[in-house]
């Protein structure tokens, strides 16, 4: 079969181009993948964080263990720090999300929370 006049560019040149692009663009789609995916890892860690150092805010201000509180609540890893100054407490957890493995970089979150100290109750 004979192909028409205005189709004779194409004499068999460019055979196999679309395979070169999509060699060329598919690891940029994989790593474009795993990154929303980190992305989105990074974002799950952070609100459990502000979750953990929430409760454990308002639970040293109540005159319970805020500490231990926050690390039940935390991300396996998290590092959770309490201060209290009489007046207010303020929680602080951090942790090093590293979505790709151990190896290879990440990122670190961390939120904060404030509660003021509530009185106790005299019997």
């Amino acid at each position: 079969m004979r192909l028409p006049a205005w189709c004779s560019a194409r004499d068999g040149r460019d055979r196999g181009s679309a395979t070169a692009e999509l060699a060329v663009a598919l690891p940029a789609l994989v790593l474009l993948l795993l990154f929303a995916l980190g992305a989105v890892d990074a974002v799950l860690a952070r609100m459990q964080c502000v979750d953990a150092a929430r409760d454990a805010a308002l639970e040293a201000a109540r005159g319970g263990d805020g500490t231990a509180t926050g690390r039940a609540r935390a991300p396996h890893g998290a590092v959770v720090s309490v201060t209290d100054d009489g007046q207010t407490v303020r929680v602080r957890i951090r942790l090093d999300v590293r979505p790709l493995g151990a190896h290879l970089p990440g990122v670190t979150v961390s939120a904060d929370a404030v509660a003021d100290v509530e009185p106790v109750a005299v019997p």
